[in-house]
């Protein structure tokens, strides 16, 4: 297991379940709302979008403190606060807009989402996780440009379910990260009592 070379590894499993958390709440919010005005739901993306960058960037200092690769984290921190922000700011904004900056956010995401699956994992279970969440985003980031002849807190709904589905996935990823991280440690304690007995010889 130490010799796979897997770059979210090194992310701290919590990362995972506080994304799933906040992921999970904000699907229920928006599918399960009574309010059919997106307006006043629109700050509240914004919020839950800075609430994942948070834990982003957190995820960043992490990774750079076990001198780990951090770019990667730093990069998804400014993508979720720079929407996040937009977002914030969006209430007065027209449907049109709000739609678009949504479906924007939700294909750039799912189509960093199959890079990674792609580029920075071997482990199957991970590239699974990743490329099923990239192609729901790709999906979803699809269905929600083509959803303005709907009700205007329709294409909120669709972006709801979005980040539910995001969200089982980032817990169960969580799991998966965990025991990963435990087999990883384990392998390295193996290999360096090897290489401790071959020095004694």
């Amino acid at each position: 297991m130490a010799h796979i070379k897997r770059k979210y590894i090194d992310s701290h499993w919590l990362v995972f379940v506080f994304q799933g958390i906040i992921t999970l709440l904000f699907g229920c919010l928006t599918l399960f709302t009574g309010d059919n005005n997106s307006s006043s739901l629109i700050p509240i993306v914004g919020i839950f979008l800075l609430a994942l960058a948070i834990v982003e960037f957190a995820n960043s200092i992490y990774r750079s403190m076990r001198q780990h690769g951090w770019l990667v984290s730093t990069a998804v921190a400014v993508f979720d606060a720079i929407f996040g922000v937009a977002l914030l700011f969006m209430t007065n904004e027209s449907m049109t807009w709000q739609l678009v900056t949504m479906s924007g956010y939700t294909l750039a995401r799912g189509i960093f989402e199959i890079v990674i699956a792609m580029r920075t994992t071997v482990d199957p279970t991970d590239r699974f996780i990743w490329g099923l969440c990239g192609l729901c985003g790709i999906v979803f980031g699809i269905v929600i440009f083509n959803s303005g002849h709907l009700a205007n807190v329709d294409f909120l709904r669709f972006f709801g379910a979005y980040m539910m589905i995001l969200g089982v996935s980032s817990l169960i990823y969580s799991a998966h990260n965990r025991v990963q991280q435990r087999e990883d440690r384990t392998a390295r304690s193996e290999a360096a009592k090897k290489r401790s007995k071959k020095a004694k010889k």
